[in-house]
């Protein structure tokens, strides 16, 4: 069975061209993995401070500044 009309792959692949799936999508792919990309950073840094603002919202300065003084 072929799927580009050769009966073998017996010929020159200059002359037949791209051989791979998606031809032509190359450049849509690409800046859709950009976009994908800084916009799993944004979702990232996001949940990363909410993390750190309650950790720091649970966190006792008097006591560390004890802890801290005290070695």
């Amino acid at each position: 069975m072929s799927t580009i009309g050769l009966p073998n792959w017996a010929v020159d692949l200059k002359d037949v061209g791209a051989i791979y799936p998606y031809q032509g999508w190359e450049v849509p792919m690409a800046i859709a993995a950009l976009v994908f990309w800084v916009l799993w950073h944004i979702w990232q840094l996001g949940h990363e401070g909410a993390e750190l603002r309650s950790k720091s919202s649970a966190f006792d300065t008097e006591k560390a500044k004890r802890a801290v003084d005290r070695y």
